[in-house]
């Protein structure tokens, strides 16, 4: 049994309203799975939840703790503290109104029950240089633009983008439904690329992420010290070229 299983989850929409995608990773500790898919009109909360719905659906059943990473605070906050009085008000708002997204409110409650608890929801800023979220944002992002994304499935030794880069994850929901506590990423010092092999330093997010986009295989992850830096690299097999 995996002593915990690792989610990555991401949704876009363009123009939100408009063509949406989203994208999840799910990683059991021995093997990682790719998801995605796309929506031609939909809003960039409704694929974020749809990300979160079908990794745990996909992970359903499972005795292992369950951590999902997801830079969308809406559901976070939604599904570990607004929904208890949601619930109680029969799917209405504090002022009255109806919920918004109730039917993938509804969707994720019963799958985090089907848990039993054991689901754990951390906050992941976007844009940080946390590989696995960067890796949704690119399956979420191209999928909503109509393009087409390899998406992988198969042993974790073979992966190339690191998943061991994570804020602590937060509480697991309580009765109370207590808020997440976020993590704090540590400042980076460079953001490194390797696409075909070749390593390239950049000093911004923009920069990395502009080069790996798109790529099959590409690597990307943000270094906090020279020191870092040169493990990454040493990890990678590569020198940089700039």
């Amino acid at each position: 049994m995996a002593e915990r299983i690792i989610i990555f989850t991401d949704g876009a929409a363009k123009g939100n309203p408009g063509p949406g995608g989203w994208g999840a990773v799910v990683c059991d500790g021995a093997t990682v799975t790719e998801l995605g898919g796309a929506s031609p009109l939909t809003t960039n909360n409704r694929m974020e939840m749809e990300a979160a719905i079908r990794a745990l659906q996909k992970v359903g059943g499972t005795p292992a703790p369950v951590a999902v990473f997801t830079d969308s605070t809406y559901m976070i906050h939604g599904i570990t503290k607004w929904i208890h009085g949601w619930r109680r008000k029969d799917w209405k708002t504090s002022q009255g109104g109806d919920v918004l997204n109730r039917d993938l409110w509804e969707r994720l409650d019963e799958l985090t029950r089907g848990l039993r608890g054991k689901v754990s929801w951390s906050y992941v800023p976007g844009h940080a240089g946390i590989p696995g979220n960067e890796r949704v944002d690119v399956i979420a992002s191209e999928l909503a633009l109509g393009n087409p994304v390899e998406l992988y499935d198969g042993p974790l030794a073979a992966y190339t983008i690191d998943l061991s880069a994570q804020p602590a994850p937060a509480p697991t929901r309580d009765a109370a439904g207590a808020a997440p506590r976020k993590g704090k990423p540590g400042k980076a010092y460079s953001y490194l690329s390797m696409v075909s092999g070749v390593a390239q330093r950049h000093s911004t997010w923009a920069e990395c992420e502009k080069r790996v986009r798109g790529v099959s295989g590409a690597r990307f992850k943000k270094a906090t010290s020279e020191q870092d830096e040169q493990r990454i690299l040493s990890d990678w097999g590569a020198r940089l070229t700039s």
